[in-house]
């Protein structure tokens, strides 16, 4: 919500917010102790007319009434895995603002732990908010225009998922095939990018659905010379096999936090090399994704070495509000009157220095 700094104005918001909460209270507690009916005879407003007072028609759900039941499990399937005690220790932490000084830290030391988890000095390294398929996602945005040529090696479902992502991108998807179990040898593969010239090879390091092992040492030095982007998918694989992104030359390399890592599902670590990246920079068109946006994220990650353009005051306003309102988040469980009086207070402070 926005208010003007005049502090006159202050009354206002204390009445203004103070009588939605009273009126979000009352209206919780008729909501639980009243049954809404709705019969044949029930008078309905006059034509062109609207109700001032609508009711609510959904009700609440009986079973968020009750305690959640969460067993522990033994998770012996190819993902996610168990999360070791101190990662669910690590959870239960406050939660932090996206630009609170704390939560850039953490971010940048995350930072380093994925470039030595990769084994990269790459200066775009961070996460993609979603599971492997967000990496695979970003990678394919990022990396493909309408009618780039992408080599895909595909020997079980991953290759064939990320033919369908690349497509969908208006990629020209062409593959070199194996069956089920089987991985590419080196001469395969460079017949292939001979005959294709393609702008991106993609890899998939371990085929989950298999279990195959693909090499991928010396691929970035034929990508190389067949001007060739080299994506590896690594979900399954990274932390659990050897991987070592500058010294193969890959370029775009991804993975999921709840394969090896041992980490919930939530993230997909992702990293660019120099070469990527002067490409997504020299793109014709706009990247189809904004929330997937490499340059976005390379900026909010701060690894771009230009100011963070998040880095602003958000409570100061923002776009054509900047200067001009404060923005108070009295949202959710916050939404008390007592952190109402708080901001008034805090505000009545700084406005009087």
């Amino acid at each position: 919500m926005g208010i003007t700094i005049n502090s006159s104005e202050s009354i206002m918001l204390r009445r203004g917010v103070t009588g939605l909460v009273r009126r979000l209270q009352t209206e919780h507690r008729a909501c639980s102790a009243t049954t809404i009916t709705t019969t044949a005879t029930t008078t309905k407003p006059a034509a062109g007319t609207v109700s001032s007072s609508p009711k609510l028609r959904v009700h609440q759900p009986e079973c968020l009434k009750q305690p959640i039941n969460v067993p522990s499990k033994l998770l012996m399937g190819p993902g996610p895995s168990n999360s070791p005690p101190r990662v669910h220790q690590a959870m239960l932490n406050p939660l932090l603002g996206h630009l609170h000084p704390e939560f850039i830290q953490i971010m940048d030391e995350v930072k380093e732990g994925l470039r030595y988890l990769f084994q990269t000095r790459s200066e775009v390294v961070c996460c993609v908010s979603g599971t492997g398929h967000a990496g695979m996602d970003t990678t394919m945005c990022n990396l493909l225009e309408p009618g780039d040529v992408i080599l895909i090696a595909e020997n079980g479902i991953w290759g064939e998922r990320a033919a369908d992502m690349a497509t969908r991108h208006g990629a020209v998807v062409r593959t070199i095939k194996k069956p089920a179990g089987d991985v590419f040898s080196l001469g395969e593969l460079e017949a292939a990018l001979e005959q294709h010239k393609p702008a991106v090879l993609f890899l998939v390091q371990a085929e989950s659905s298999t279990g195959a092992l693909q090499p991928i040492e010396g691929v970035g030095l034929l990508c190389q010379k067949y001007n060739t982007l080299l994506a590896v998918d690594a979900v399954a694989s990274l932390g659990g096999v050897p991987f070592f992104m500058d010294d193969w030359g890959v370029d775009v390399v991804y993975t999921g936090t709840q394969k090896v890592i041992s980490a919930p599902p939530s993230m997909a670590p992702i990293s660019f090399s120099h070469r990527a990246m002067a490409r997504v920079n020299a793109r014709q068109i706009p990247i189809h994704s904004f929330y997937s946006d490499m340059t976005w994220l390379a900026n909010y990650w701060g690894c771009d070495g230009s100011p963070r353009k998040y880095q602003v005051e958000i409570s100061g306003g923002l776009g054509p509000s900047a200067g001009q309102v404060w923005r108070v988040g009295l949202m959710g469980y916050n939404c008390t009157l007592d952190n109402v009086d708080r901001v008034l207070t805090i505000m009545k402070e700084a406005l009087h220095q």
